[in-house]
């Protein structure tokens, strides 16, 4: 019996069919056509005038930050409900993250919070060049109201989508907001180019920098010359090929996912004490996690017991993130909470969501919850 992952990789034949040609091709080495149709292919998708394809969500973040000229004395609001990587990012450049608490309905950055940080940073002087909303689990910020404080304050917006391709906000695609928007393909995204990101922007002078310094920061001159500091962020165009693939497929995807969710929904319906987490107008959602939120006093028990339970069916299940102003690494950045993400996070478990589960397997899944909750009524 295989283990039932949270969000594996989705791999047909054909994926190895794109990635076999790109080999036979000699394009072994980094970059290559492929990174360059693939850029071609996102920015149709997502309506973006460029991309620069990079090794990671991360170093889109890293990169776009040193375009702007962020750094030491800088102070950079962010969502607290987030992976890690979108704090490190900021701190690689020097400047400070400051965390700013969640909608605890979608889990997204609360427009009105963030609204007061940047009230209070430039009533006190401070220099914020950037603020970097994140798309929780799939589902896409507020952009329409986190675009009119950007503009009043006049900052900058850099979008973490990385959870979100294929996701919309008003009929706009996740991607195609801010001044810059990054994705990830790592292995348990929606689609995957095995460790992967991109940098999405209108800005044409941003993208030409963030490539640039993704090289190394290498003049166009014939021998090695250099006059910034850069770094190893290309990515290869082995993995460019895996991405074109995946995008053929990334509606199909997500149809999947969102099946998953339909089931889980189905699953939980008589549950008292359980919703499905961002459940209300999910219709523009791409459902990268479903997860759940359990009011322990209505059901008597607990998500680090239901855990247990599908751990001990081998079962792979993950809670919420851990919101960023509660990580030992950051409890002494400023931060402004509510509760909202505290909550999320000790209430919240995330289900297997991937559109590689098998309906056998995703039968597996529920059958063990099910076996859960009956034994607790």
């Amino acid at each position: 019996m295989s283990r039932v992952l949270l969000s594996g990789p989705d791999i047909t034949e054909l994926e190895e069919q794109y990635v076999l040609a790109a080999i036979r091709s000699g394009w072994v080495a980094p970059l290559g056509p492929d990174v360059d149709a693939f850029e071609h292919e996102m920015c149709q998708r997502v309506g973006r005038k460029h991309a620069v394809a990079l090794i990671s969500g991360t170093a889109a973040l890293h990169l776009a930050l040193v375009s702007w000229g962020v750094g030491p004395g800088d102070v950079v609001p962010t969502s607290t409900m987030t992976f890690t990587a979108t704090a490190n990012a900021i701190a690689y450049t020097g400047a400070t993250p400051y965390f700013v608490d969640c909608d605890p309905t979608t889990g997204n950055i609360d427009p009105s919070l963030l609204d007061e940080v940047l009230t209070q940073l430039h009533a006190d002087g401070t220099n914020v060049p950037a603020i970097i909303p994140v798309d929780l689990l799939g589902k896409c910020a507020d952009y329409t109201a986190v675009d009119a404080i950007a503009k009043k304050h006049n900052v900058r917006v850099l979008s973490d989508a990385a959870e979100s391709l294929g996701a919309s906000h008003n009929g706009a695609p996740a991607g195609s907001f801010g001044d810059a928007a990054v994705l990830s393909f790592n292995g348990n995204k929606v689609m995957t180019t095995s460790g992967g990101g991109m940098l999405l922007t209108d800005d044409k002078a941003l993208a030409d920098h963030v490539r640039f310094l993704s090289t190394q920061a290498r003049e166009d001159t014939q021998h090695y010359e250099h006059k910034e500091i850069g770094y190893n962020y290309r990515m290869s165009n082995l993995l460019a090929a895996l991405g074109r693939a995946q995008l053929t497929r990334l509606d199909d995807m997500i149809a999947r996912r969102r099946e998953h969710r339909d089931a889980y929904a189905a699953l939980f319906a008589d549950v008292a004490g359980v919703e499905i987490f961002q459940r209300t107008h999910d219709e523009n959602d791409n459902c990268w996690l479903t997860a759940i939120l359990v009011d322990q006093t209505k059901t008597g028990w607990s998500t680090s017991q239901l855990a247990s339970h599908l751990a001990a069916h081998d079962i792979e299940t993950r809670p919420v993130w851990k919101p960023m102003h509660l990580q030992p690494i950051h409890v002494d950045k400023p931060s402004l909470a509510n509760g909202a993400s505290a909550a999320l996070f000790e209430t919240g478990l995330s289900l297997p969501s991937g559109s590689s589960v098998k309906y056998e397997d995703h039968a597996r899944v529920t059958k063990a919850i099910s076996s859960f909750v009956e034994c607790r009524r």
